[in-house]
């Protein structure tokens, strides 16, 4: 998902809660790094399928990720 798209969902996600599309973005990374901190065997398994540059996934690469495998 290009970067726009990605701002466009965020802002539509904001308009829908009555938020700000920062916060949305925010909540995502929150999400992120709540997951990661300290997975299970299992979940460990299926975050480690999720490319990625960086030792966590940006929520850009988590939504790429989801994406890609919903298809």
């Amino acid at each position: 998902m290009s970067k726009r798209k990605f701002d466009i969902v965020c802002k539509e996600l904001a308009l829908e809660y009555n938020t700000s599309d920062r916060k949305v973005k925010q909540e995502m990374k929150i999400a992120i790094e709540t997951a990661f901190k300290n997975p299970t065997t299992e979940q460990k398994a299926f975050q480690d399928t999720i490319p990625r540059k960086g030792e966590m996934p940006t929520y850009e690469e988590v939504i790429d990720f989801i994406i890609q495998n919903i298809k």
